[in-house]
């Protein structure tokens, strides 16, 4: 990357790399790269505009110069002397007009640099977020929790994680991908290749209409911290499966509402009427969530929620993908002011959501389920990734899962940890949550089921293996 060093400085003008705090590694936000650079670039555009009224007055200067010229063969004092001075105080605004724009030049060149490392990552051509570091924690992680890591499922293994992921059997997979490649078709683009399986190989993985039924309302009390929030989506998911839950909340006289998705309860097969099982994570990654943001929509008008209304959305796991899928919907945007989306244990790497929507993403570093989209989250100003890097271990007797990272107890207790941050991306970041819901307190919450149409009579195709319960 370019590097931009002012006179008299003593170093170069360079981002910051990404912030750790304790067991904490931070990427994006005000203290990201990206802001960083946008910063840089505001300041390169003030510099050229600098130099534009240096060079003016450098041309002034020159003027000056020159009507002197005639003078120069008076008595010293008078002519050459002040011919001299006026020439050196040209010199001077000359010297520091050009060393503005070579500083301006350097720092488009470092944006220039990043934006081409961007479009590399696009392409698939990069390192993990982490560069190669985990490669040697990889063994132990396989040993230890028989889990991918987070890095080494983003960049290794996108076809693996994606059978786990939707519970399909890695033969049925295999043979499926087989075809695929077979055909000349890229298996890397995680959405398109969802939906080629869908439509072709696992019909049961298409998405159908999706409805919200209200089950019932009652008054509680509100955590909205980021650790309050996701102990109320765990209470949601222990009530049982194919439910969400639409929180409102009074913050200075005015309502706010907070939709609440659990992570992937398990089907038996996948596709059946829960919304939520196995085939919901390909409705999120490759379809965009377009039926249940409608059941979304309908939960919100049923709980209350008016035209213009501010909403937070979070989501555990698919639920999480679902819950970001919200803030690039244009029909849910043009109906409610989504000002926040927090996630936990999430793969939304390739969602990019619409200007104005803040975001948090909690992921652990044990954890290949945010990693198996194969897409590292984006650094923006709006947009926060914490990598939990503690040890998660599974003790004797528990469930598994999906590996110790993914459990929901991590994500809490960093979310406690995000909260007690000075880190100046996570404290701006939660800012905006605390700023649409206040403090908490007395609100009302309303639950409800949540139901995919039946799918319509036909030969069954698919998996002959299917993931055993427990999974997220």
């Amino acid at each position: 990357m370019a590097e931009a060093t002012p006179s008299g400085s003593g170093g170069s003008l360079l981002p910051l790399e990404p912030a750790t705090d304790g067991d904490m590694r931070i990427r994006g936000g005000v203290g990201g790269i990206c802001f960083q650079l946008e910063e840089l670039m505001a300041g390169a555009a003030e510099l050229e505009g600098l130099a534009d009224e240096i060079a003016a007055v450098e041309i002034g200067v020159r003027r000056i110069w020159e009507e002197l010229c005639p003078y120069q063969y008076d008595p010293r004092p008078s002519g050459t002397a002040a011919l001299i001075a006026v020439g050196e105080g040209g010199q001077a605004v000359r010297a520091v007009r050009e060393e503005l724009q070579h500083l301006s030049s350097q720092v488009r060149a470092t944006h220039r640099d990043y934006e081409a490392a961007e479009s590399r990552a696009a392409a698939g051509i990069r390192q993990p977020e982490d560069g190669w570091g985990f490669l040697p924690l990889l063994f132990v992680d396989l040993t230890q929790s028989n889990y991918l890591s987070k890095d080494a499922a983003e960049a290794l293994a996108v076809p693996l994680s994606l059978a786990m992921a939707l519970g399909i059997a890695p033969k049925e997979l295999a043979l499926a991908l087989a075809a695929e490649m077979a055909a000349g078709r890229n298996i890397s683009a995680i959405g398109p290749l969802i939906r080629r399986l869908a439509e072709g190989s696992f019909p049961m993985l298409k998405p159908r209409p999706v409805a919200a039924v209200e089950e019932v309302t009652r008054d509680v009390a509100v955590d909205t911290s980021p650790a309050g929030l996701l102990a109320r989506l765990r209470e949601v998911d222990a009530a049982g499966h194919g439910k969400i839950e639409v929180v409102q909340v009074e913050n200075g006289g005015r309502k706010a509402f907070v939709v609440i998705i659990p992570g992937t309860q398990p089907g038996h097969p996948p596709g059946g009427t829960n919304p939520l099982d196995e085939a919901g994570i390909a409705e999120a990654l490759g379809y965009g969530s377009e039926h249940l943001n409608a059941a979304v929509l309908s939960a919100l008008h049923q709980a209350g929620a008016a035209k213009g209304d501010q909403v937070v959305a979070v989501g555990y796991s698919q639920g999480g993908a679902h819950a970001m899928n919200l803030s690039k919907d244009k029909a849910f945007l043009a109906e409610f002011d989504l000002k926040y989306v927090l996630t936990a244990g999430s793969p939304v790497g390739g969602i990019t959501p619409q200007p104005g929507v803040t975001s948090l993403h909690l992921e652990h570093r044990q954890d290949w389920v945010p990693g198996s989209d194969g897409s590292p989250n984006p650094d923006t100003r709006d947009r926060v990734s914490v990598t939990l890097t503690g040890r998660a271990l599974t003790l004797p007797g528990e469930d598994p899962g999906l590996g110790p990272g993914h459990k929901l107890a991590n994500y809490e207790a960093g979310a406690k940890a995000v909260s007690a941050s000075e880190n100046p991306s996570l404290v701006a970041n939660t800012a905006v949550l605390a700023g649409v819901l206040g403090a908490g307190g007395a609100g009302k919450a309303t639950r409800f089921a949540v139901h995919r149409e039946t799918q319509p009579a036909g030969p069954k195709a698919g998996p002959a293996d299917i993931r055993p319960a427990g999974g997220r």
